[in-house]
């Protein structure tokens, strides 16, 4: 069914392939709103600086866009990285197509036109979420239930910040209260999401949407000092187990291992990570620059990447697309297709008791030996937290390149 909508989307684009008129974006600032329910509609906002190039924001992040197609009447929008496409036909400086994810048989209607606001605002705040938020999504559904913790900023209607879960965070957030209606969200070509609720000084009740194919309800509470589980308590070796041990290939067929000369005496780091995956994309970002500045030190770092794309050729592209943009050095092999499932991923690293989380890094010593499992990874949009933890893995890391 999914897969026929696919279809449908790309056929309502292309019907206009015979109008013999060429458009092109025109320069300015855009809204543009994915309907991810009957009723609701997600916003994001973007610049057109030339036919050739957008920005796309999200409170302070600022995504460049350069894989932009144009094909009579319609535009064909890549988002970097991700797999992502905004497809589109223009007319009269609006946009109406679809937000399409092939390889996951999502499709989402899209549209966009000129305007700078991301939520209208037609009432003064009632309150002020400043500060941090005890919450659990799904609260009465055990097999759902999760917890979070809220961070967030407010200056008057505008509302920034961001949840932090056990595996990682929801990145850049952006919205508004009115009145008591709390609406927030992102786009960043992964992440398409929307959270709205009803808010006072010290709750928030509502709604999280990620696309049109998945919702559910959280509740939140103000709570200074809510803290989450300590990240690298969360993922941790099986009891007759010291070391990890694993052989996947790079895109040029080779089996990799840890037990290669190129790994022996080092400090290595393991990302167990996917390139459709936006905290794995903080996170390589990251890695990429420390792995530059300290490669010379006796530090070696491999991602293994666990991917949804159906044949290894289009894994391996995706890989090289990642590596490419972000300027990654370090080996990138392929350890799954077809599949992100977490439990296949630990059924392939079974020294570990699971795989919790896309991202999660192994610390491994000069000897082999796993000194620490840390699940997740609190990006840039966490502030302080991701602060705090640039600071404890630097040291940790120069603890291990010491010895």
């Amino acid at each position: 069914m999914r897969q026929s909508l696919i279809l449908l989307a790309f056929i309502i684009i292309f019907s206009c392939e015979e109008k013999s008129s060429q458009e092109f974006l025109s320069n300015g600032d855009y809204r543009a709103e994915l309907q991810v329910s009957n009723t609701d509609v997600l916003p994001f906002t973007f610049k057109v600086k030339d036919a050739n190039n957008l920005t796309v924001f999200n409170a302070e992040e600022e995504i460049e866009v350069d894989e932009i197609e144009y094909r009579n009447d319609s535009v064909f929008i890549k988002m970097p990285v991700f797999e992502a496409l905004l497809a589109a036909k223009i007319e009269d400086e609006t946009l109406n197509g679809n937000f399409i994810v092939e390889g996951k048989n999502r499709v989402v209607p899209f549209t966009a036109k000129k305007s700078k606001s991301r939520f209208d605002v037609d009432a003064k705040a009632e309150a002020n979420i400043s500060g941090n938020w005890e919450t659990v999504f799904s609260p009465e559904t055990a097999a759902d239930r999760y917890v979070a913790k809220g961070i967030f900023k407010q200056d008057g209607n505008v509302v920034t910040g961001t949840f932090r879960t056990e595996t990682g965070d929801y990145r850049f957030l952006e919205g508004v209260i009115t009145g008591n209606d709390l609406k927030l969200s992102a786009f960043d070509g992964a992440h398409a999401f929307l959270f709205t609720g009803k808010v006072t000084d010290s709750t928030i009740k509502g709604t999280f949407f990620s696309g049109n194919h998945w919702k559910e309800p959280f509740v939140a509470k103000r709570n200074e000092n809510y803290e989450l589980a300590n990240a690298d308590d969360l993922t941790y070796l099986n009891e007759g187990y010291d070391s990890l041990a694993f052989s996947f290939p790079d895109a040029n067929g080779n089996m990799v291992s840890l037990s290669d000369e190129q790994f022996k005496n080092k400090v290595v780091l393991v990302q167990i990570m996917g390139t459709w995956c936006p905290n794995c994309l903080d996170e390589s970002k990251y890695y990429a620059q420390f792995y530059k500045d300290n490669k010379d030190k006796g530090l070696e770092i491999v991602a293994l990447a666990f991917e949804y794309a159906k044949t290894e050729a289009k894994a391996f592209a995706g890989i090289q697309r990642l590596q490419d943009r972000i300027d990654i050095t370090y080996p990138v092999l392929l350890a799954q297709t077809g599949s992100t499932s977490k439990q296949k991923a630990q059924e392939k690293l079974p020294m570990l008791n699971h795989v919790l989380s896309y991202p999660t890094t192994v610390f491994v010593d000069k000897k082999g030996k796993v000194r620490k499992i840390h699940t997740g990874f609190n990006g840039p949009a966490t502030g302080e937290k991701f602060t705090e933890f640039k600071t404890e893995f630097t040291q940790f890391v120069d603890t291990l390149l010491k010895e």
